[in-house]
């Protein structure tokens, strides 16, 4: 009898655990606004880009409403582990440094780095310390670009860190800062469409790739979103709309 009790509690126990798994029929995940191409607004006030439009389709393919919540670059972790949304859905690389206070889905998109500045600085050598010497150098707060300038040029470059990339762009335009690095795409939707302004240097691919973040006892959550990640891969609808935004590809 005792043996069948015990079988009966570990069965119990097994049903409890798989009816534990949380069903969300509702997602907020965090934007920074503006990063063009890949969140932005559109003139009639309206999120769009790449990655609003991946995750309306993402969430589509999970049965859920999805939230949208915009929350400023330097503040977007804090915000997730405050709960004031569920996942951080905007252009967080995979670093070691982030693993550590957030649970990462699998790999959605990556796109190389780049400097950008005035077509005068064509022919600077941005690989060289000696070149960049005492220049003002652009970079948004906390990205993957910030901690690649900082530690290989921080010594010999006055870093300018910015909350947005719009006002990282408006400086560099205004004179202010001498070269910026920037995810490849942006400085291609901002920068290069200015006279004057141009790429100056090879493209770089840093990181391990761009996913979606959450809090690490999530892992429901980002089980749903992997499953659904692969799902809009597998059917084409990733390559619709990376193809609306990009003329490369930038899938993993």
């Amino acid at each position: 009898m005792k043996k069948v009790i015990a079988a009966l509690a570990c069965g119990l126990a097994l049903t409890s655990g798989f009816a534990s798994a949380k069903e969300y029929t509702e997602v907020r995940l965090a934007v920074d606004v503006p990063y063009e191409p890949f969140e932005y607004k559109a003139p009639d006030g309206s999120l769009t880009g790449f990655e609003i439009d991946l995750g309306n389709a993402v969430c589509a393919e999970m049965q859920v409403k999805c939230e949208w919540v915009i929350q400023a670059w330097d503040g977007i972790i804090p915000g997730l582990l405050a709960r004031k949304y569920d996942a951080i859905f905007s252009s967080m690389s995979i670093n070691e440094d982030r693993k550590k206070k957030v649970l990462f889905s699998e790999p959605y998109y990556n796109t190389p780095s780049s400097w950008f500045g005035p077509d005068s600085n064509k022919q600077l050598d941005v690989s060289s310390k000696d070149a960049l010497k005492g220049k003002s150098v652009g970079v948004q707060r906390g990205t993957i670009q910030d901690k690649y300038v900082t530690k290989n040029f921080g010594d010999v470059v006055d870093v300018k860190r910015y909350t947005t990339s719009d006002d990282l762009v408006l400086d560099l335009q205004g004179g202010r800062l001498d070269l910026v690095f920037l995810d490849y795409p942006v400085g291609e939707s901002t920068i290069m469409k200015q006279d004057g302004f141009d790429s100056i240097s090879d493209t770089i691919q840093l990181g391990d790739g761009v996913a979606v973040a959450m809090r690490k006892r999530d892992k429901d959550l980002a089980a749903q979103f992997n499953k659904a990640l692969k799902a809009v891969k597998d059917n084409g609808t990733y390559d619709k709309i990376m193809k609306k935004y990009f003329s490369y590809n930038i899938k993993m």
